[in-house]
């Protein structure tokens, strides 16, 4: 038990050693060991890549509702975050998936829309996806994953000082200790709060924040064996709904009258 402890600390260690360096805009302390240029580049690059791996979409029907949404959220987002035009790309594939990344690239998958119902819950999921750079949740994954690996070296070399036993067996426990009981959670507490902050977002941009949770209704009927929460990176969606649900009335304060979006989607989608 004694060297369990030891190596768990040291792990335990290295993912906390750079808390509170940055605040999220919820308040949260966050780990943010790469700069924005680092990330806007990492950002640029990935992007460039996925466009030449995956077919975009051609249907300009399909590419005017994408973009008149995403024109609309982007609008909303600090500059400080991004300063320049978001680079907007439609990907034909049956994947119901979305992603934003810093650098200002956001991708849509024409799998989603038929998941989302109109233009508020495009919204939602611009939003969400959106808030992600914006709260440098991508910086956080990227660093604790570094520190990860710092944390492992050096549990390593504290059970090879002291000359335990079945080293590799102690490493594989620290580190299931460390998905399980740090990353995951991690990645979760990223996916709630990209939830409430897209959901303010896609309100200061003219959209009902009441999509959202109307969204995840929907996806709720599409995740069939979807894994149990604690064994999972991304909440439930039923504890989705209620954290929305929950902040609705927050959300709708900052819902504009009268500067509702007028973005179609088209009927064949």
């Amino acid at each position: 038990m004694k060297t369990k402890a030891i190596l768990t600390s040291a792990i335990i260690a290295a993912l906390v050693a750079a808390t509170g360096c940055t605040k999220s805009s919820t308040g949260r302390n966050q780990i943010t060991l790469f700069s924005s240029d680092e990330l806007n580049q990492m950002g640029v690059t990935s992007f460039e890549e996925l466009k030449q791996k995956e077919k975009i979409s051609t249907d300009a029907k399909t590419n005017q509702f994408v973009q008149c949404v995403a024109s609309a959220v982007t609008q909303n987002v600090p500059k400080s975050v991004h300063s320049g035009d978001w680079e907007v790309v439609v990907f034909d594939s049956k994947q119901a998936n979305a992603f934003a990344l810093p650098g200002g690239k956001i991708g849509v998958y024409t799998g989603i829309l038929s998941v989302t119902e109109n233009q508020d819950q495009l919204a939602a999921i611009i939003g969400h996806e959106v808030a992600h750079v914006i709260e440098q949740h991508s910086n956080e994954r990227l660093s604790s994953n570094q520190l990860t690996q710092i944390g492992a070296a050096a549990g390593s070399a504290i059970l090879a000082a002291q000359g335990v036993e079945n080293k590799e067996t102690w490493m594989m426990a620290g580190l299931a200790i460390a998905k399980y009981g740090f990353l995951m959670p991690y990645s979760r507490m990223h996916e709630s709060e990209a939830d409430i902050v897209g959901q303010d977002l896609m309100a200061k941009s003219g959209f009902q924040p009441q999509a959202a949770i109307d969204l995840w209704h929907n996806m709720a009927k599409q995740s069939n064996g979807a894994p149990p929460e604690f064994l999972s990176t991304h909440p439930s969606n039923q504890t989705r709904i209620n954290d929305l649900t929950q902040h609705l009335k927050q959300s709708n304060k900052l819902l504009k009258s009268g500067s509702t979006p007028r973005c179609k989607k088209p009927s064949y989608l």
